[in-house]
């Protein structure tokens, strides 16, 4: 009887140690939750919505790789909403920030500010790649500081850090983009200065307003 006593008594004390604090902050990796009014949008529905969308097409990119256009649902330029520029990659930034992207560019000029949306079934998700350098969009959650979180046009291949889910609002007729390798939504930093002013970053947990929404012009043949 008094073995079984102990036995309960260790059994509860174990317990009382695996248990998080009442206090405890709540976790931040969990990936962010499907905002409410946006639907994941697929590569049949990517090219569909892309076909009924009445806006103007943005002009075609040159000097486009063809190694760009391989399993790609469509080539796109994304527009910020809360700035109203067309986000570039800055193939000649130096290192480390080489390839970043910003939400700079008042119009569409080739391929700097041009995409190719690579659908994967397997996952559900997209690679974007750069039309500029013909390099896949990585986030990069090993920067620290400001820079944490950075998406740059930098791979070769595409692996969780390249990947991301598409989100569509209908009745705003705007994008989200939600990064896998840390759920947070892509967001276009304002309020940054210098040469990352305007840069995109996977740092929110949910879609709050402008700063993760964003518009899609298919790119003209």
């Amino acid at each position: 009887m008094t073995s079984a006593v102990l036995s309960l008594s260790a059994l509860l004390a174990a317990s009382v140690l695996a248990a998080p604090a009442a206090s405890a902050a709540p976790r931040t990796d969990r990936p962010a939750a499907a905002p409410t009014g946006w639907e994941k949008v697929d590569g049949t529905e990517l090219a569909r919505i892309a076909a009924d969308d009445e806006r103007t097409e943005a002009p075609a990119a040159t000097g486009r790789s063809a190694s760009a256009q391989a399993d790609d649902s469509g080539t796109f330029a994304l527009k910020s909403v809360r700035n109203g520029k067309f986000t570039a990659a800055e193939k000649n930034y130096a290192a480390p920030n080489t390839g970043v992207l910003r939400a700079r560019s008042a119009a569409v000029t080739g391929a700097w500010e041009g995409f190719a949306f690579e659908w994967h079934e397997a996952t559900e998700t997209y690679a974007l790649k750069s039309l500029a350098n013909n390099l896949y969009v990585a986030v990069e959650r090993n920067y620290t500081g400001n820079a944490q979180n950075i998406l740059r046009a930098r791979s070769t291949g595409v692996g969780t850090w390249e990947r991301f889910t598409l989100y569509y609002n209908e009745d705003a007729d705007r994008w989200a983009l939600q990064s896998a390798l840390n759920g947070r939504f892509v967001a276009m930093e304002n309020s940054y200065t210098g040469s990352l002013q305007y840069a995109l970053r996977a740092r929110s947990l949910e879609v709050t307003g402008a700063w993760e929404q964003f518009e899609l012009f298919q790119m003209g043949d």
